[in-house]
């Protein structure tokens, strides 16, 4: 069957964060009804690749199981998907899988070159500032800016 494995094993809260432009963590929960010798094993795949990348670096908790990966050289194109599978010598652990859209869990960097130019006059300040820099944005128009001035 397609969910074999005792029910709650699973993991659970799975999320991936990118950030620094092409570094990316994921990490999970063991899933509640998992025995306590549950060890999970991570796989992604980018869908417009081939072959499927199991983590090279987990994260463990201090009873030494996976509860995270940590990804280098990661490239954001489109949608990746990802499963993680469970062992135990117990029984049999249900794996968990999603489709994830990674733009979406970009962790942008600050725009770069910012610079504030203030004259004493009715003109106020000029402040200017470049992109910030992403993997896979091409189009500038494609951000939103947020200035937030404070007095000092």
């Amino acid at each position: 069957p397609l969910f074999a494995g005792m029910n709650g094993s699973a993991i659970e809260n799975f999320s991936c964060v990118i950030y620094n432009i092409c570094l990316m963590n994921c990490t999970w929960q063991a899933g509640r009804g998992a025995p306590a010798d549950t060890q999970y094993f991570l796989y992604w795949q980018n869908l417009r690749d081939d072959g499927e990348m199991e983590c090279e670096l987990y994260i463990k908790d201090k009873n030494g199981r996976n509860v995270g990966c940590r990804f280098q050289n990661v490239k954001i194109i489109g949608r990746a998907y990802f499963v993680v599978n469970g062992s135990s010598r117990d029984s049999l652990i249900q794996f968990y899988d999603e489709y994830i859209e990674l733009y979406n869990t970009e962790i942008l960097t600050a725009p770069l070159n910012i610079t504030a130019r203030c004259t004493g006059d009715s003109a106020g300040c000029i402040i200017t500032w470049h992109p910030p820099v992403t993997s896979h944005v091409k189009k500038v128009k494609c951000f939103q800016y947020e200035i937030n001035i404070q007095n000092k």
